[in-house]
């Protein structure tokens, strides 16, 4: 790539320094879940100058997204997220090379995506406990490297978000779920995630049913999922 179509990324390499951001561009991120906390992991992803991604969601925007989520605007409504999103990081950055995956991830597909992609980093951003345990579990189990957003909803302070160890989380009913799905299926292996030590707000939660895989649904408010989602974000280009 020319220095002219490199110039957007001046700032981060001044920061990185250059070998770093040489090593950000031939890395692959697989993100599954562009809600409103993968949505923001994956374009904060994208604009560090990541040189491959795999971006996973099936579902569309709805009006209730449009509190807090990265793609949601009344004009994309109906509009497939994923599809919306790619949009964007092609605008970001024409050189990604991007795979854009609209499915919904069934526990049978997750193995044949892994061994498919073979991604340098895999971002956890589902909010279903299912699939997100069965990417988990494949993911550890290959030693791929995984971080994975445990709840950001029902709760305000941002300041109590914090990187640990899924077995030394707390205050997390998505960790707690996550837990005992991964010590039914033998897995008990060290996951870093992103969670938060506030107490959630029982009422902010209520039942609903008229969700995909969803018993209850909770109350957001637009920061919090996008400040889990830049945390995910740190700790891939961190670590990569």
């Amino acid at each position: 790539m020319s220095d002219d179509k490199r110039a957007w990324q001046q700032r981060t390499e001044l920061l990185l320094g250059t070998d770093k951001t040489e090593r950000l561009r031939r890395a692959h991120v697989l993100v599954v879940g562009l809600g409103g906390v993968g949505a923001y992991a994956a374009e904060m992803i994208c604009r560090a100058g990541v040189g491959r991604m795999t971006i996973v969601d099936a579902d569309t925007v709805q009006p209730s997204n449009i509190n807090r989520q990265l793609p949601a605007t009344h004009s994309v409504l109906g509009r497939l997220k994923a599809e919306v999103l790619a949009e964007r990081f092609r605008d970001i950055n024409p050189e990604l090379e991007l795979t854009v995956l609209p499915v919904y991830l069934k526990d049978e597909a997750i193995p044949e995506l892994l061994d498919s992609a073979k991604p340098d980093f895999i971002v956890d951003a589902i909010d279903t406990v299912a699939p997100k345990c069965y990417l988990i579990y494949h993911a550890l189990q290959r030693g791929m490297k995984i971080v994975s957003s445990m709840g950001a909803g029902a709760k305000k302070d941002i300041t109590q978000v914090r990187f640990a160890d899924l077995w030394d989380t707390y205050h997390c009913g998505l960790s707690k779920a996550v837990r005992k799905r991964l010590q039914k299926m033998g897995m008990k292996r060290k996951l870093p995630v992103v969670f938060s030590t506030e107490q959630a707000d029982a009422n902010a939660v209520i039942l609903v049913d008229d969700e995909r895989n969803k018993k209850s649904t909770a109350g957001t408010v637009s920061y919090m999922p996008a400040v889990f989602g830049c945390y995910l974000a740190e700790y891939v280009i961190r670590k990569l």
